[in-house]
């Protein structure tokens, strides 16, 4: 028997033994200390509203704090990167949106890759509605797409290349035909903004941006609402795909993901506490109130949902040729 070799795969199980165990009793001790919910847009906005109501009921179920912190910018590549490259201990998470899948796909460069970071849980999502001026001519998006596609076409106004209004624009054109120039704005609010002025036909906004403007002011008309569902605050607007849209269906998200290596154990603890959350009563009506769908569920319900967007919308990205120049 080679002495030597026997010697040398023994240490080096051993190592890799004494390695492990280190986490395995963190996982154990998990959650010791406060965890950090990284959400990468501003305050305010759907994700970081979808954040707080995650974080407040996750930190009830888990028995420790549980803190928000705003890392806005590069179209939610800071934060994320922030968090693909924290330690994988179960106390730095990211509050994922759609940039999480696509944002490889359409940057020229990125300084850490998809697989950095795995999905946890989903928490909710605001359904986005298509919106024009009070004063605009159409009552259906059918109405919408069909004059677009007269003369120059519509300017629809974006909050960025590959947000979620993009990707409704680049959807009706790649699968229905419209004729929409997308008009990229720095956030939602300034699109909303453009949309109000005049300076473009139409948008696609987050429900709890785009219900104050048609409930309360009503100087948005709203078109449909693109996700598979109605919205639970505003039942009377129709789906797209009630309006003869079905590959119309795209909303803005919020979930949770975690950097790799995070231990399984802690995952699913998190996974759990999210959905529980997202369950109470108490919280699934403040978050329909405002047009946010709750959502929770499993690690394995998040996997299969991100899954499934990154193949829809990747063949968006080419179709439409979302890539940065």
């Amino acid at each position: 028997m080679n002495f030597s070799r026997f010697f040398t795969v023994t240490c080096t199980a051993a190592a890799a033994l004494a390695c492990a165990l280190p986490l395995a009793a963190q996982a154990q001790a998990w959650p010791a200390k406060t965890i950090r919910f990284v959400v990468p847009f501003s305050p305010g906005g759907a994700n970081d509203l979808m954040a707080r109501s995650a974080a407040e009921g996750a930190a009830k179920v888990l028995g420790q704090t549980v803190i928000i912190e705003n890392r806005p910018g590069a179209g939610g590549s800071l934060g994320a990167d922030l968090v693909a490259k924290s330690a994988p201990d179960g106390y730095t998470f990211l509050i994922s949106a759609a940039g999480v899948i696509s944002n490889s796909m359409i940057k020229k460069s990125m300084s850490f890759k998809d697989e950095d970071l795995v999905p946890v849980v989903m928490i909710g999502l605001a359904p986005s509605v298509i919106v024009v001026p009070k004063s605009a001519p159409y009552n259906n998006l059918r109405d919408f797409v069909e004059a677009s596609k007269k003369g120059v076409g519509f300017n629809f106004a974006t909050a960025g290349t590959g947000s979620t209004p993009h990707f409704v624009a680049e959807m009706l054109n790649v699968k229905y035909g419209a004729k929409l120039q997308a008009i990229p704005y720095k956030s939602g609010s300034e699109s909303t903004t453009a949309v109000l002025g005049g300076q473009v036909e139409g948008t696609s906004e987050a429900s709890i941006i785009a219900l104050p403007h048609i409930l309360g002011e009503g100087n948005f008309k709203p078109l449909a609402t693109t996700w598979t569902q109605r919205i639970s605050a505003y039942p009377q607007l129709s789906t797209a795909v009630e309006q003869g849209f079905p590959e119309l269906q795209i909303a803005h998200w919020a979930g949770l993901h975690a950097p790799r290596g995070t231990p399984n154990v802690i995952l699913d603890k998190v996974a759990a506490a999210v959905d529980k959350a997202m369950h109470e009563p108490v919280t699934m009506a403040k978050l329909k109130g405002m047009g946010i769908e709750p959502m929770g569920g499993t690690r394995q319900d998040f996997v299969k949902f991100t899954n499934a967007e990154r193949k829809r919308l990747g063949e968006i990205v080419k179709a439409a040729q979302m890539q940065e120049k």
